[in-house]
């Protein structure tokens, strides 16, 4: 029988413990390897944990995007399946550890992410690892361009948001690719905001009524775009986004594939269902806090994004962080 819209978005209420709990394992175990510089063994004790969180998942979640191909990094991989299969069929994009390096490095910014959406409403970017992308607040909804340059996006959205260009507070990662584009944002008159990585850390900032930005621009990961879709359609905001391979090697696997570098992926293609989105804190920073003991508890913060609503939830259990083992 096929479900209702209203079945669906009863299903992914029903989830919403389930990516908690997912976020929320990850963060405590990569929780240990703060400050340790040592990304991998963090990424993977992220990984490990989320994985065994989400086998007693009720229902049968497919992972569609995961994190850590590109990059050769212990993944939750693409067509894996988790769940006890009691409960409803959903779609995942995930990254365990959003900002290996800033856990590595005791940095402020590094978090346990995950998005889950309706089955078959994922968009797949097969071999493509970067995306370029623009996100915007939903009062900046449909304003939006890949194909301008960022002097007129920057116009376009200032007037969206009843600001000047230069009251303008811009995301763009601190990449040597994004160098001209920096230069551009800044000479134009907005303020740029240039972290080492992180762009689902960015992209909250822009959406969240109590975020730091206004938009995000720039090439960052596509499975971090997908996450991102997932947080942006939840809140109305708007995104596009466009396949932007990095090496040679990856655009022929792109060609090879049938896929297009040209294809601009509106918000509602990159994720086409109701969807929610769940990150946990591990270093800290802006938008969560990390998770810390005392008194025999350890306490972590989550944001959870559904429905169009935004919710902040503390956990506090009773014992003690996790001991990096290696």
């Amino acid at each position: 029988m096929q479900r209702t819209a209203m079945h669906i978005r009863t299903d992914l209420h029903t989830l919403e413990s389930t990516a908690l709990a997912a976020t929320h394992s990850a963060a405590l175990a990569s929780r240990a390897w703060v400050g340790r510089h040592d990304k991998e063994a963090a990424d993977g004790a992220a990984t490990e944990a989320m994985r065994q969180a989400l086998a007693g998942a009720a229902g049968r979640g497919t992972v569609v995007i995961g994190e850590g191909e590109k990059d050769e990094a212990p993944m939750l991989y693409n067509g894996e399946v988790v769940g006890d299969g009691g409960g409803p069929d959903f779609d995942i994009a995930v990254d365990p550890l959003e900002g290996t390096s800033f856990c590595a490095k005791n940095h402020p910014g590094a978090m346990a992410t995950i998005a889950f959406a309706e089955p078959g409403t994922l968009w797949s970017p097969g071999p493509g690892f970067y995306m370029d992308k623009i996100v915007v607040p939903p009062q900046a909804k449909g304003v939006i361009d890949l194909d301008h340059p960022p002097e007129q996006t920057l116009k376009r959205v200032a007037l969206a948001l009843g600001k000047r260009v230069r009251d303008l507070r811009v995301v763009i990662m601190d990449k040597p690719r994004h160098q001209e584009l920096i230069a551009r944002v800044l000479r134009a008159g907005a303020a740029v905001h240039t972290p080492a990585e992180g762009d689902v850390g960015g992209s909250l900032e822009v959406l969240l009524p109590d975020g730091d930005a206004d938009l995000l621009l720039g090439i960052g990961g596509t499975p971090e775009g997908v996450m991102t879709a997932a947080a942006v359609r939840a809140l109305g905001g708007d995104m596009l986004g466009r396949l932007a391979p990095q090496r040679e090697d990856e655009a022929a696997a792109i060609r090879a594939a049938g896929m297009s570098v040209d294809r601009v992926l509106t918000r509602d293609e990159l994720v086409g269902g109701d969807a929610l989105f769940a990150a946990t804190g591990v270093s800290g920073g802006s938008l969560l806090s990390r998770p810390r003991e005392s008194g025999g508890t350890v306490t972590a913060e989550s944001l959870l994004i559904s429905s169009g609503q935004v919710r902040r939830v503390t956990h506090t259990t009773f014992g003690s962080l996790p001991v990096a083992r290696g």
